[in-house]
């Protein structure tokens, strides 16, 4: 074996392939599919990209769910429902839970929750300045409450 520099021991120096034959471009090479092969159904024909079972088309929407960016329900000014009767929307705050500050925490804390914080700081200095004798003030005002149709700082119902 010859060894010449640059080479390691045990290889020998190929020689260069030849040149690849010259292939006309075909569509595929200008951004093109290629024909389907014969016996396939061919581009307009009924059966060609047709969806897989149970898959609408593209830019059909499944069993008439909103397109995307769009709501799925409700009103986007009312995220919490709408009084049935008087058509106005349900508050952010919930009724059970300034009922029960009221009751468990008779100091007003139920009012400043529902966001009428005269009134809660009323209910608090009535129970601080009577020491804790005012107290039954807010303790009637939780059930009053629990058991009506409040409405928060901005008018709005409750939602139970």
């Amino acid at each position: 074996m010859t060894e010449t520099p640059g080479t390691p021991e045990g290889h020998e120096p190929t020689t260069p392939l030849p040149p690849l034959p010259s292939v006309p471009p075909t569509g595929a090479d200008q951004g093109q599919l290629p024909p389907p092969p014969p016996g396939y159904p061919q581009p307009g024909q009924q059966g060609y990209a047709q969806p897989g079972y149970g898959q609408p088309a593209y830019g059909q929407q499944p069993y008439g769910q909103p397109a995307y960016g769009q709501q799925a329900y409700g009103n986007p000014a009312a995220p919490y429902g709408i009084h049935p009767v008087t058509g106005v929307p349900y508050s952010d705050k919930s009724k059970l839970i300034a009922g029960l500050l009221q009751i468990l925490i008779p100091l007003g804390i139920g009012r400043f929750y529902m966001g009428q914080t005269g009134l809660g700081i009323a209910q608090l200095l009535v129970t601080i300045l009577t020491c804790g004798i005012g107290g039954i003030w807010p303790f009637i005002d939780g059930i009053v409450i629990l058991a009506g149709d409040p409405k928060d700082e901005l008018g709005r119902p409750l939602r139970s």
